[in-house]
């Protein structure tokens, strides 16, 4: 999988995607990640991306001219299978999101800035819009480093249990279980006889009892997902 990444802050991204299984997957080959200043693009003589807007608002608009100067000159390298914009009214990123990304080839992440982009970008050139929560950030950046991650980690090699990502939060609309280690008994507490037990069959059904319980009692909204249920 190759992702580029467009921003006006190349910096923020240098932690986030050289650490950790980010940097596992670009060592192994499995992910290839790309970051581009949009400053690059502008034909602007003092590198400007962005503008003010017709409507007279408070702050500034993220200009066409360097986002599609980017976007044009990425896909005259290859093709990609989405071009994507972190903003704070696109759909809601979760697991769903991840699993289908990771079967992606080639995407683009164009993080959001300032007052936004120019709406003609997001009409003729992105075929997806994502946020990450319902708040606002500096900018897309760190949404761009989430949707990463939780797309990296997802990929055929990457981690080195292969079901371990199949086993994570919300892949069935469940939180995961509570987990225990050694010491057996810490400061009065015990570990579930049942975890104990060397029973397969039991333990797996147990934790399934506890993500459907605790998934019930902290999410509501996912047990209604995952029950089916409809408002």
């Amino acid at each position: 999988m190759r992702i580029d990444i467009i921003t006006v802050l190349p910096e923020m991204l240098d932690s986030p995607l050289n650490y950790s299984i980010v940097k596992r997957a670009k060592e192994k080959g499995f992910a290839e990640i790309h970051v581009h200043n949009l400053r690059d693009y502008s034909t602007d003589k003092h590198r400007r991306v962005d503008d003010y807007s017709f409507s007279k608002g408070a702050g500034m608009v993220m200009a066409v001219q360097p986002i599609e100067n980017a976007i044009e000159s990425l896909k005259k390298e290859r093709a990609y299978d989405e071009i994507i914009y972190t903003t704070p009214d696109g759909k809601l990123f979760d697991q769903k999101e991840a699993n289908i990304l990771s079967l992606k080839t080639n995407i683009i992440i164009l993080c959001g800035h300032y007052k936004g982009i120019d709406q003609r970008v997001r009409d003729l050139l992105i075929t997806r819009e994502l946020s990450i929560g319902d708040y606002v950030l500096t900018g897309g950046e760190l949404a761009a480093a989430v949707i990463t991650d939780s797309v990296v980690r997802l990929l055929p090699g990457v981690l080195s249990d292969e079901t371990s990502a199949l086993s994570d939060s919300f892949q069935d609309n469940l939180l995961s279980p509570p987990v225990y280690t050694r010491p057996a008994v810490y400061k009065g507490l015990k570990v579930p006889e049942i975890l104990l037990s060397g029973n397969d069959k039991l333990i797996d059904d147990w934790k399934y009892q506890q993500a459907v319980e605790r998934t019930k009692k902290l999410r509501p909204d996912l047990y209604k997902k995952f029950t089916g249920e409809t408002d």
